[in-house]
């Protein structure tokens, strides 16, 4: 038989969860982070229209850290400067992150010495960089007792780095340079190259006088025509989504 459905309790259910998730979306609200609102965070500087979402990954050395404008920093994003938090660093910056960037949820990035990011970067979800490796020079002292390597790192302005990619101490990427998801990267990438694997090798490479090699398999993306406006694209996007859905009844009834 089946059971009975409690209407009252099934109502509410639902008026608890409506509450929960109005509740959890004000706190999101309300403990992002920006230039106007920073909290007790104290940045070297922090642009206009940047926003770190809430809530945050470890956070420490900020008066080191300087971050641009118009950037989208994920939830549960680690920036760190210095080995630990309230060292004095000196008059420079440790880490930073230029105007656009856009850093994915779950990322690190750990500046115990300068890390340098160009604008318009794009990172995917837990990407890892680093300034420091641990040592193991000594192979009677258990590795985490033994003092660390630091080295610059610097990633140029334009690139995409991939879901789960890491970053090494010592990496000086170019560029518009493309980084695959769980590429492992040491040493320098030149400008408009894609690398991949672990470590990571240059898969594919652009230069003036031979364009791409090897050649794309995908045709270049055709641009959206001069005076086209918002309101179009909005229009055109319904227009595919009612395509969508009326592709889907009619699947439905063969």
């Amino acid at each position: 038989m089946p059971k009975s459905k409690n209407t009252f309790s099934s109502w509410r259910h639902r008026v608890a969860q409506r509450a929960v998730h109005a509740g959890w979306a004000w706190v999101q609200r309300t403990g992002s982070v920006t230039a106007e609102r920073p909290g007790r965070f104290h940045f070297g500087s922090i642009g206009e229209a940047t926003r770190l979402a809430f809530p945050l990954g470890t956070v420490f050395g900020e008066p080191w850290i300087h971050l641009g404008s118009h950037c989208i920093v994920g939830e549960q994003v680690t920036l760190t400067a210095g080995l630990m938090p309230d060292l004095d660093l000196g008059p420079d910056p440790i880490l930073s992150i230029g105007d656009g960037v856009v850093l994915g949820r779950g990322s690190h990035v750990i500046a115990d010495t300068t890390v340098t990011i160009g604008s318009d970067c794009y990172f995917g979800p837990y990407v890892y960089i680093t300034s420091t490796n641990h040592s193991y020079d000594d192979p009677h002292e258990p590795i985490g007792k033994q003092w660390p390597r630091m080295e610059p790192v610097s990633i140029g302005p334009g690139c995409w780095i991939g879901t789960g990619a890491v970053i090494l101490p010592g990496a000086r990427i170019g560029r518009n340079v493309v980084v695959a998801a769980g590429a492992v990267v040491r040493g320098v990438v030149p400008d408009h190259a894609v690398v991949a694997g672990a470590p990571a090798r240059v898969v594919r490479r652009w230069t003036p006088a031979e364009g791409w090699q090897p050649p794309l398999r995908t045709p270049a993306p055709v641009p959206i025509p001069d005076g086209v406006t918002p309101e179009q694209l909005a229009a055109l996007a319904e227009l595919d989504e009612e395509s969508a859905a009326r592709l889907a009844q009619l699947d439905a009834e063969a």
